[in-house]
C-alpha cells in the first residue's frame, strides 16, 4: 500500500498497526527502528579527495604536458619544465576544489531532517530526535514546525504547509483530512504533509507512513543519485584539441627527423631540434589560457550577481540552446502581492514591490488618496482583520511570518495606513472559524466595544451567495442582482490575468457568544453579510524577466517555463512574459506522465510551458532535451529541482531562496533570485568562449610557423634557423602572454544578437584549419625570408641569420595579436583601448627580446649579438608584413565579399 492519500484512516491505522489516539509504544519503536532503520537520507557513493585530485588527470592535454615537461627536463630546460608543471598544478587544484564541493549535495540532502520533533508515543506528546521517528508515530505540528516524515493528516486545524521545496507550488497549501483519489498528483495531496516542508500556520496531527529514503523526499535523493553531470563541452572539446595536436606533432616532427637524417644532420643536434619543435608545438599557454578566461568571467559574473562553482560551466552556459526556469522567484517576484482591488465603487490598482509597505492607489492614472473612500478604508481593514500572518522588518527588508496571501493583504493595508496592531488594539480577537476546502471562507470575530465584528474573506462565488447588503462610499445598501453579475464579471476578469481572487465582507454580530475562543454555530455568523470587495493578488513578474526572455529570443535560445502552480496560472505568466507564444505548448505533470521517453523527446521542442510538476517531470524534460543533443541549462531554488539541476549540461540555483541542496548541485548560484542575471551569464559564457578560440588560433598559428620553418628548412637542406631555446622562449614567454592578454579581452556588445553555436561544432573546425595554415605559411614565409637574406645574401653568419629569424618571429607573433582579438573585424573597427593589458604584455615582451639582445648572460644563452636601430626597423617592417595581409584577408571575406 502507496496511496496513502487515498485510504481512511481506520485503513491505514490497521495496515500499519498503530493507534491513532496513543501512539506507539517504546517497545514498537525499538522494533520498527531495526525494521526500518534510522529517518535520514542515505549517503550516496562518496570520492575521497585523493580519487577527485587523480581524476583531475585524466585529460590527455594534461598528460602531454607533463611528457613535454619531462623532455625539457631532460634537455636541461628546468626552468621551462618547471613552469609547465606549475600550470598542470594550477588546473588540477582549481577542479579538485570545484568537484569536491559539489560531491557534498547529497550530504546537504541528508542534513535537511529536522532535528527535533513532537510525537505522540505511550499517550503522552514528547519532544525525539527526528531521526527515531518510525512509521506508525503521530506527528504535533504546529506553525514554525519543519515535517521530519511523509505523514496522512488525522486532524487539521487551519493548517497550511509551504511545499515548495518539494513540489514547487509558490503559495502555502491549506490542508485537510478527507480522502483523495488514488490517482491525486503530489501537489494535490492535501491530506498529507511531507518531509523537508514547514508549517506556515494552524496545527495539525498526522500519521506517519514513510521515513528515510521512503519518503518523497528519499525519492528525489535517489533521482539525485542517478542524476550525472558529465563532462561539459568545454572539457570534451580540449580533450579533443589534445589528441589532435598530439597526432599532428608526432607526424611532422617524425617527417622533420626522417628528412633530417637523409639530409645528413648530425643525429643528436637533429633530435635535440625536433624535441624541442614538439616541445613548443604544443601550447602549452592553452590550459593557463583557458583558466585565466574562465576566472575573470567568474569575477565580471559576480559583479552581475552570479556565483561559479565549476569553472568550466561557465563556457558551457553561453552554449546554451534552451533555458528551463523555474517560474516562482526567478521570473517571479516570489513574494505575493495584491495589486488589484474592487469595490461597488471603484477598481483601485496598487502600485509597490513585494512586501514592501511603500505603495499607491490608483484609478485609472490619477492616485486616490485612501482617507477619502470609506469603502476602500473598510476593505482594508477587513483585511487586516480577517488574517494570521504578521509583517517583519528582517536585516532592513520587510518579510512576511506566515501565509504568503494572509501577508500580501497585511501589506495591502499598510499601504492604506491600517497596519495589524492597530487593528489588533482597536478590535481584539474572540475567536476564528478557520478556513477549509469545504466552507472556503475563513472568519474572525473580533470585539469593538459593545458589539462584536465578524470579517470573512474565501471564495468570491461563495462569499457573495452569503451576503445581502454592500458597502459603498455613501454608506450601506442592499446587494441587487445587477451588483451580483457585475462582481462576478469583476472575478472573472481578474482571473483571466492570472490573479489569486478573494472576496472580503463583514457583519455586525450582536446577541452571539463566543466563549472561550469557540464558535457553535458558523451558518448562522457567516449569513445576511455585507459585501466589502474583490481583491486580486499575484506573484508578480519581475520588471527586467520579460527583456530577459526577448534577449534570449534574440540570441536563438528557448525559454522553457517548469512550475509547481497551476496550468491556468503558468499560462498566464507564459505569455506576459513572451514564453508562450502562439503555436507553442502547455503541458501539466498528470499529462506528462502519460508520455513514454520517446513521445517526451519528440514533443518537447514544442513545448514551453510546464505545469503541476514534480522533480521526476523536470529530470525527465532535461534528459529529453539533451537526448535530442541540446544543451540545456536548468534553474531552480526547492529540492525538487536537484536532480534535473545535475543532470542538466548547466544547472544554476537561486541563491536567496535555493535550499543548500540545491545550490550544492549547481555550477552556478545566481546570487538575486533573477532571470535576467542568468541572461547575463549566457552573455559572458559567450565571450568566454569567443575568448578561447581567438587565443587557440593565436597560439595554433605560432606553432604552425615554427613547424612550418623548421620543415621547410630540412627539406632545402638549409641549417636549422631556430635552436631549441628560441622555441621555447617563443612558445613560453612571447606568444604566451600575449595569449594570456587577448584571454581577457572584453565580452562583445553583439554577442547575444547571434544564434547559439551547434553543440557538434569543434574548437578545431575546418574555418580554423585553414587560417592556421594561412597564418603559419605567412609568418614562415617571413621568418625563413629574413634568414635566407641573411645568411645567403648578405653573407652574414649563421648565428646572425638565426638570430635575424627568431626575433622577426617574435616581432611578427607580437603584433599579430592585435588582430587576433576578432575573427571578422578589421583592427580599426576595434577599440584600441579596450584591451588595455594586451597593450602593455606586447609593450614588456618586446622589451625582454630586445634585453636578450643586450645583456650579456642572456646574450650567450641564446646565441645572439646586440642589434641595431636599422635592424630593429627591418624587422620590425618585415613582422608587420602577416599582421596587415591577415587584415586584407578579413576586409576581402567579410566585408568585400558580403558586399558583393
Amino acid at each position: 500500500m502507496n496511496a496513502w492519500h487515498s485510504q481512511s484512516i481506520a485503513e491505514l491505522e490497521r495496515f500499519i498497526i498503530t493507534d491513532v489516539e496513543r501512539g506507539l509504544t517504546d517497545e514498537e519503536v525499538v522494533d520498527r527502528l531495526a525494521r526500518n532503520g534510522p529517518n535520514k537520507l542515505r549517503k550516496g557513493k562518496r570520492f575521497s579527495a585523493l580519487a577527485i585530485f587523480a581524476s583531475q588527470f585524466k585529460n590527455l592535454v594534461i598528460w602531454v604536458l607533463i611528457g613535454a615537461a619531462a623532455v625539457s627536463t631532460a634537455l636541461g630546460e628546468n626552468i621551462d619544465g618547471i613552469a609547465i608543471i606549475a600550470i598542470v598544478i594550477l588546473n588540477a587544484l582549481i577542479g579538485f576544489i570545484q568537484e569536491y564541493r559539489a560531491e557534498k549535495a547529497a550530504a546537504a540532502l541528508a542534513d535537511m531532517v529536522a532535528p527535533h520533533c513532537r510525537v505522540v508515543r505511550n499517550s503522552r506528546s514528547v519532544v525525539v530526535a527526528a531521526t527515531e521517528i518510525v512509521p506508525g508515530d503521530i506527528l504535533l505540528l504546529e506553525g514554525g514546525d519543519l515535517v521530519t516524515a511523509d505523514a496522512r493528516l488525522i486532524q487539521a486545524s487551519v493548517l497550511r504547509i509551504n511545499e515548495a521545496p518539494l513540489t514547487g507550488e509558490s503559495q502555502a497549501v491549506n490542508k485537510f483530512t478527507d480522502n483523495l483519489p488514488p490517482e491525486t498528483a503530489l501537489a494535490e495531496r492535501k491530506n498529507m504533509v511531507f518531509l523537508g516542508t514547514s508549517v506556515t500556520g494552524g496545527s495539525g496531527r498526522a500519521l506517519v507512513v514513510n521515513t528515510g529514503m521512503e519518503t518523497e523526499l528519499g525519492h528525489i535523493a535517489k533521482l539525485l543519485e542517478t542524476a550525472e553531470s558529465g563532462e561539459t563541452p568545454l572539457q570534451v572539446q580540449l580533450d579533443r584539441v589534445g589528441r589532435m595536436l598530439l597526432l599532428a606533432c608526432f607526424c611532422i616532427v617524425a617527417l622533420i627527423f626522417g628528412l633530417g637524417l637523409l639530409r645528413g644532420i648530425a643525429p643528436f643536434e637533429l633530435f635535440l631540434s625536433t624535441v624541442s619543435l614538439a616541445v613548443a608545438a604544443i601550447p602549452e599557454g592553452l590550459p593557463a589560457v583557458v583558466t585565466i578566461a574562465l576566472a575573470l568571467g567568474v569575477q565580471r559574473m559576480v559583479r552581475r550577481n552570479a556565483l561559479v562553482r565549476r569553472l568550466a560551466s561557465i563556457e558551457t552556459l553561453g552554449r546554451a540552446q534552451v533555458i528551463c526556469t523555474d517560474k516562482t522567484g526567478t521570473l517571479t517576484m516570489g513574494e505575493m502581492t495584491a495589486c488589484k482591488l474592487v469595490t461597488a465603487d471603484n477598481l483601485y490598482r496598487i502600485t509597490g514591490e513585494g512586501y514592501s509597505t511603500e505603495g499607491a492607489f490608483f484609478v485609472g492614472n490619477s492616485e486616490i488618496s485612501v482617507e477619502g473612500t470609506a469603502s476602500l478604508l473598510a476593505l482594508l481593514r477587513a483585511s487586516a482583520a480577517c488574517n494570521d500572518a504578521e509583517l517583519a522588518l528582517i536585516d532592513g527588508r520587510s518579510m512576511i511570518v506566515g501565509d504568503p496571501t494572509e501577508g500580501a493583504l497585511l501589506v495591502a493595508a499598510a499601504k492604506g495606513n491600517i497596519t495589524r496592531p492597530m487593528v489588533e488594539a482597536e478590535l481584539p480577537r474572540l475567536a476564528i472559524i478557520p478556513f477549509d476546502s469545504v466552507r472556503k471562507r475563513m472568519t474572525v470575530i473580533r470585539r469593538q466595544e459593545n458589539h462584536s465584528w465578524a470579517f470573512v474573506k474565501g471564495a468570491p462565488e461563495v462569499i457573495l451567495d452569503r451576503c445581502t447588503r454592500i458597502r459603498t462610499d455613501q454608506g450601506i445598501r442592499d446587494l441587487t442582482e445587477s451588483d451580483r453579475v457585475r462582481l462576478l464579471h469583476a472575478n472573472t476578469l481578474l482571473a483571466n490575468d492570472a490573479l489569486r481572487v478573494l472576496a472580503v465582507a463583514e457583519r455586525i454580530l450582536d446577541g452571539f457568544s463566543f466563549e472561550k475562543g469557540k464558535v457553535t454555530d458558523d451558518a448562522e455568523i457567516e449569513k445576511e453579510l455585507i459585501f466589502l470587495g474583490l481583491i486580486g493578488l499575484q506573484d508578480p513578474p519581475r520588471a527586467e524577466a520579460k527583456e530577459a526572455v526577448a534577449k534570449c529570443k534574440r540570441a536563438g535560445i528557448k525559454t522553457v517555463m517548469i512550475t509547481g502552480d497551476h496550468p491556468d496560472t503558468a499560462r498566464a505568466i507564459g505569455r506576459e512574459l513572451g514564453i508562450l507564444g502562439k503555436n507553442d505548448e502547455i503541458l501539466a505533470g498528470i499529462e506528462l506522465d502519460r508520455l513514454d521517453d520517446e513521445v517526451l523527446k519528440e514533443r518537447v521542442s514544442r513545448v514551453s510551458v510546464y505545469a503541476r510538476v514534480t522533480a521526476e517531470h523536470k529530470l525527465r524534460i532535461v534528459r529529453a532535451w539533451k537526448a535530442q543533443s541540446a544543451v540545456v541549462a536548468m534553474t531552480g531554488d526547492g529540492v525538487n529541482d536537484a536532480p534535473a539541476i545535475k543532470e542538466a549540461s548547466i544547472g544554476i540555483a537561486m541563491g536567496v531562496t535555493g535550499t543548500e541542496v540545491t545550490k550544492e548541485a549547481a555550477d552556478i548560484i545566481i546570487t538575486d533570485d533573477n532571470f535576467a542575471s542568468i541572461v547575463a551569464a549566457v552573455e559572458e559564457g559567450r565571450g568566454i568562449y569567443d575568448n578561447i578560440a581567438k587565443t587557440l588560433a593565436y597560439l595554433l598559428g605560432s606553432s604552425t610557423g615554427e613547424l612550418i620553418v623548421m620543415l621547410v628548412a630540412v627539406l632545402l637542406g638549409w641549417p636549422l634557423p631556430l635552436l631549441p631555446l628560441h622555441l621555447l622562449w617563443i612558445n613560453l614567454v612571447t606568444d604566451g602572454f600575449a595569449a594570456l592578454a587577448l584571454s581577457t579581452d572584453p565580452v562583445d556588445s553583439n554577442v547575444l544578437d547571434r544564434p547559439p553555436r551547434n553543440p557538434q561544432t569543434t574548437l578545431i573546425n575546418r574555418d580554423l584549419i585553414k587560417l592556421t595554415l594561412f597564418t603559419g605559411l605567412l609568418t614562415a614565409s617571413v621568418t625563413l625570408g629574413v634568414f635566407a637574406y641573411e645568411l645567403y645574401i648578405v653573407g652574414s653568419s649563421l648565428e646572425q641569420a638565426r638570430d635575424a629569424a627568431f626575433t622577426t618571429l617574435v616581432i611578427a607573433g607580437l603584433l599579430r595579436a592585435f588582430g587576433a582579438r576578432s575573427e571578422q573585424r578589421a583592427i580599426w573597427e576595434i577599440s584600441m583601448f579596450s584591451n588595455i593589458r594586451l597593450f602593455l604584455v606586447v609593450a614588456v615582451c618586446f622589451g625582454l627580446q630586445l634585453a636578450i639582445h643586450h645583456v650579456p648572460m642572456f646574450q650567450t644563452l641564446f646565441g645572439v649579438e646586440p642589434i641595431t636601430l636599422s635592424q630593429c626597423v627591418e624587422w620590425f617592417a618585415v613582422g608587420f608584413i602577416p599582421l596587415i595581409v591577415l587584415e586584407l584577408r578579413k576586409f576581402i571575406r567579410y566585408r568585400l565579399i558580403k558586399e558583393i
